[in-house]
């Protein structure tokens, strides 16, 4: 059986009297589309902060492929291929495509011997074209990125994490800023990502957005996972009503595999969190 691409044991994490995450456990596996759901405060934003190397955890192990390691900040995490696309994007809209795509990670050629080195901008732009077509997305990559649309400035955040050998993505709200027309092209986004061995995680609100792309799906609630189970198990009204109440209610659908749920005492928002989504 396939070990996990990344898992995560027991995490909790508190801001003074704050506690934004209850022992959290999870795992994803190699290729899949794992969505994270839950209301705002819900902790997922932070749990994904931890895996990404913007927090470190008080109490919990993160591995992958079956090694313990320690994410200390998220350059470190990036060496190990864990890539996150912000719902913002994170671009710089007054440079093009190929610049945003190795912005801060620039390859260089040498001049008149090794004491002159300068960027090498066809190789960005070889590469940027290549990531661009893996995604069978046609962007000029010499384009400045205010003249592109949500999809396509979308498309060149997930091709910057392709660039440098991304083996999981990690996807905030990804059709927050896109047109109902573009969120089916993120759905092709995601299986052609899928069909690279890339795994997905994407953090959202929108139950039929999880249910149309993800593999399976955890419910965070107040800082606990209250559920996980694989696509077909449960029904997007029974996953709002445990995102809401932290029950599934009478009906658990067929052959659903319930975590049991944990404890629902009310806490704070974290103050790291802001707008969790």
């Amino acid at each position: 059986m396939t070990a996990p691409l990344v898992s995560l044991t027991d995490i909790r994490k508190s801001f003074g009297a704050v506690t934004a995450l209850r022992g959290v456990s999870m795992h994803v596996m190699p290729g899949e589309t794992f969505a994270l759901l839950g209301d705002n405060a819900a902790g997922k934003s932070t749990l994904m902060k931890v895996l990404t190397g913007v927090h470190q955890p008080d109490v919990g192990t993160i591995e992958m492929d079956g090694e313990k390691v320690e994410f200390t900040s998220p350059s470190v995490s990036r060496t190990r291929g864990i890539e996150m696309v912000y719902q913002d994007f994170a671009l710089a809209d007054n440079l093009d495509v190929r610049t945003n795509i190795f912005l801060g990670r620039e390859p260089r050629k040498n001049i008149l011997g090794p004491l002159v080195r300068v960027v090498d901008t066809k190789l960005m732009e070889r590469e940027a074209k290549r990531v661009l077509d893996s995604l069978e997305i046609a962007i000029n990559p010499r384009l400045k990125v205010h003249r592109l649309s949500g999809g396509q400035r979308q498309a060149v955040a997930i091709g910057r994490a392709l660039a440098f050998d991304a083996r999981l993505i990690i996807m905030d709200e990804p059709t927050a800023s896109l047109s109902v027309a573009k969120v089916d092209k993120l759905i092709e986004v995601t299986q052609r990502l899928k069909a690279l061995g890339i795994a997905v995680i994407i953090i959202t609100h929108r139950l039929d957005e999880a249910f149309a792309v993800a593999d399976r799906f955890a419910v965070m609630r107040q800082g606990e996972v209250v559920g996980e189970f694989a696509n077909g198990e449960v029904t997007e009204t029974q996953v709002a009503h445990l995102i809401s109440t932290g029950t599934l209610g009478e009906d658990t659908g067929s052959g659903a595999s319930r975590r049991e749920i944990g404890s629902t005492s009310t806490s704070a928002q974290s103050p790291t969190e802001g707008q969790d989504q």
